[in-house]
């Protein structure tokens, strides 16, 4: 059984160094672990992958030693935990925007006396070995749930879900958020949604983050406290790629 090394750097009171995919790469799972990053986050919300395909990327994350928070496309209770049995360190969950639904997702992948997380207990995160409590104990203690902030309703009610039991951290989504602002009506902004998580964070002993969508901004969450923000992804890699080489070429063959 690892150890989460995005919690490691949390409780230290550290950044955590995550990078973002979303194909079906495994040589990246190597490329971001030899590369200094503590945690990937794979999408598997808005990209499709099979059982099969997370599984395999899960193995490398174990193989070359790196976490793994991958954003699933269900709600699912025991299809939930079972990414995490697969071994998913984390689970970051789109669109919660109550502190009911919050404890919901808790009751689906914590185990009691936290939640009512289904026991197996011989899959990947438990070294395909039964362990009985000390594993119970281990995947409570070594795995997380990351809540997304991205409605004007979730940050209305950001200091509910932030003091739900079980809830590790929360990751504002810019994107979704900044729709939903633009297409009705609202007040809130979205620095007014950075400082209402950050001081949520504070006040009940949380994380928080987001993507980091340029240096300066990558900056003003660092001084405001982020410690799980996304910089880098495959997306952005190929496409800066594609376009160098192909500008490379018009430059000889013009």
């Amino acid at each position: 059984m690892r150890n989460s090394k995005t919690l490691a750097k949390v409780r230290a009171g550290k950044p955590v160094r995550m990078c973002s995919f979303g194909h079906f790469i495994p040589a990246y799972i190597q490329m971001a672990a030899d590369s200094g990053y503590d945690c990937l986050w794979l999408d598997a919300e808005h990209r499709a992958f099979t059982d099969r395909e997370i599984q395999t990327l899960l193995s490398y994350c174990h193989r070359f030693d790196i976490d793994c928070m991958l954003r699933p496309p269900t709600l699912e209770k025991s299809r939930l935990y079972r990414y995490l049995e697969d071994g998913a360190t984390g689970l970051m969950i789109p669109h919660v925007s109550t502190a009911d639904r919050a404890a919901e997702l808790v009751q689906s992948v914590k185990f009691p006396p936290l939640g009512d997380r289904g026991q197996d207990g011989v899959g990947l995160d438990a070294g395909f070995l039964s362990r009985g409590d000390e594993y119970v104990e281990h995947a409570n203690r070594e795995t997380f749930l990351v809540v997304q902030i991205e409605t004007p309703q979730a940050v209305e009610n950001i200091d509910a879900i932030a003091a739900v039991p079980g809830v590790d951290g929360m990751f504002i989504g810019p994107g979704d958020l900044g729709l939903r602002i633009r297409r009705t009506e609202t007040n809130v902004t979205i620095a007014q949604a950075n400082a209402d998580v950050a001081a949520a964070a504070a006040k009940h002993g949380k994380f928080w983050g987001g993507p980091g969508l340029s240096l300066e901004n990558i900056q003003e969450l660092y001084r405001a406290g982020a410690q799980m923000i996304a910089h880098g992804n495959d997306y952005d890699g190929l496409l800066a790629m594609i376009r160098k080489s192909s500008a490379e070429l018009d430059a000889i063959y013009d």
